[in-house]
């Protein structure tokens, strides 16, 4: 069993300069976290829309080498693609002795990529959800849950500073939060596992779903707004965080129920099986982490075929009718 905790000593880096190297999703969120908890945060960005963005919502940015520079905690809260450029580039030649280096996944460490120098602390704190959650979690005053791991302990202190670190963007130390001790590597493979498997395998079935709906003679909207529009998913979800993945479903009629028990498991096939074992194969061995970084190096030739063939299916082109009817788009 790992290791649970609940709470930690936010005070510990109460005075330090923490400086977020990205203001994406889950930089922004953890910046206005920390600022609302009175920490102090600048951001390191290049000049692009999110360094606009920060500053509209009055964050001092500077550039990525000189935040490193002025920062005691360095949180690399860019993308997993192009963290190795930019810590060849910008980071390691300014990153002082001493200085403390949260990571937001284990990625980059546990495949090489990046390789620290062994005079500073290397921890990750990993959310277990987007940026939007972990905001909106600690605007309305409940914690989440993060995997922590240490990769150098070169202080003595450094899982001290992930549990400190975690208090401070508020995972710990509220209700429904959690850090649970781990690595690099086991929150690689479990979070790329996730992505490979289930996750993707849903959003796929539900728009296969969609149109054998749509060939029964089931209307676009009816179909969708049973499928995934109306929100139920996330009622569900719900469900299964609070009770429990089968527990939830004592809250479904006794129909809904036979229908998930006796027709649930057909789809998990041997082939389904195989799919899955080879999926955790690729990302243990590091075929699919050579994969992406040639598919980067390449300028993303397979990343934007396949987003441009999903903008131009059924799906997308029916979504995009009916949720602008709905004023979400």
């Amino acid at each position: 069993m790992a290791r649970l905790y609940f709470d930690g000593n936010s005070e510990l880096i109460r005075d330090k300069i923490i400086a977020m190297i990205g203001f994406g999703n889950q930089g922004s969120a953890q910046a206005l976290n920390l600022r609302d908890g009175g920490f102090k945060v600048i951001v390191g960005n290049i000049e692009d829309e999110y360094a606009e963005r920060a500053r509209k919502l009055d964050f001092t940015v500077y550039s990525i080498s000189n935040a490193v520079k002025q920062g005691e905690i360095i949180v690399m809260a860019i993308p997993d693609e192009v963290q190795p450029e930019v810590w060849s580039r910008d980071i390691l030649p300014n990153l002082a002795p001493e200085k403390i280096v949260i990571f937001l996944s284990g990625y980059n460490i546990y495949y090489g990529f990046i390789k620290p120098p062994k005079d500073n602390d290397v921890i990750m704190v990993a959310p277990r959800m987007i940026g939007e959650g972990v905001r909106e979690n600690f605007v309305n005053g409940r914690g989440f849950p993060v995997l922590i791991g240490v990769a150098n302990n070169h202080s003595g202190k450094a899982w001290d500073y992930a549990l400190s670190y975690s208090k401070a963007i508020g995972a710990i130390g509220k209700p429904g939060g959690v850090a649970v001790e781990s690595s690099f590597e086991e929150e690689t493979i479990t979070d790329l596992f996730s992505e490979h498997t289930w996750a993707g395998a849903f959003l796929f079935m539900l728009a296969e779903g969609y149109r054998i709906l749509i060939e029964n003679g089931v209307s676009p909207e009816a179909a969708m707004l049973e499928l995934w529009a109306s929100g139920e998913l996330i009622a569900i979800t719900k469900a299964i965080v609070e009770k429990g993945l089968f527990a939830q479903l004592r809250g479904h009629s006794t129909t809904s129920q036979f229908g998930h028990l006796t027709w649930g498991p057909k789809y998990v096939t041997d082939e389904v099986k195989k799919l899955m074992r080879e999926a955790i194969r690729q990302i243990k061995d590091g075929t699919f982490a050579k994969e992406w970084l040639l598919e980067r190096l390449a300028g993303y030739p397979v990343f934007n075929r396949l987003w441009d063939e999903i903008t131009k299916s059924d799906v997308w082109r029916d979504e995009d009718r009916l949720y602008r009817l709905l004023g979400r788009r």
